[in-house]
């Protein structure tokens, strides 16, 4: 066994075999803790891509409301008013409008609005919503009754609470 330890080719052969086999440990150990930092980048990635889509989708609807704040040249919500209700024909329909307040904000300034409209049907009411949806101002409905109407009980009796967004 002495003769063993004296023969300097086995100590060195013993000496990088212990250095291969320190070197692979080293190794396996960064492998994996690569596999964990790639698992975790990964989930990182799928919840960066959802918040992607939906910070894509927020993005494109405040852009249509900035859009739409930009093209107006509505001075109040009266005004607002009859500009949704005059291309489709009821103005006439129209029985008040009651402005409400105005509060101011950091942005700008909202005026609402109680709207009354009378014996209107299904599909006139449902314009109107479409009309308000898509009108070239910030309005908003922040309220809706509906009732039928004593006269006819297929025409429809709306009030509305309307809100009016304008850029300071």
């Amino acid at each position: 066994m002495r003769d063993f330890f004296k023969d300097r080719r086995y100590l060195y052969a013993a000496a990088v075999l212990a250095v291969f086999i320190v070197i692979w440990a080293v190794g396996m150990n960064r492998l994996l803790t690569a596999k964990k930092e790639l698992q975790q980048v990964k989930a990182q990635r799928s919840e960066m891509t959802v918040l992607y889509g939906e910070y894509v989708s927020l993005k494109q609807k405040i852009d249509a409301v900035e859009s739409r704040k930009n093209l107006a040249s509505v001075q109040g919500i009266v005004q607002a008013v009859d500009e949704v209700f005059s291309p489709i024909g009821m103005r006439d329909k129209v029985r008040t409008v009651k402005a409400t307040g105005k509060r101011e904000s950091k942005d700008g300034f909202e005026e609402e609005a109680d709207v009354q409209i009378e014996k209107i049907t299904m599909n006139e009411m449902v314009n109107i919503f479409y009309k308000i949806e898509h009108a070239p101002v910030v309005l908003t409905i922040k309220k809706a009754t509906i009732k039928k109407s004593f006269e006819n009980p297929e025409l429809l009796n709306v009030a509305l609470s309307l809100s009016f967004l304008k850029a300071k």
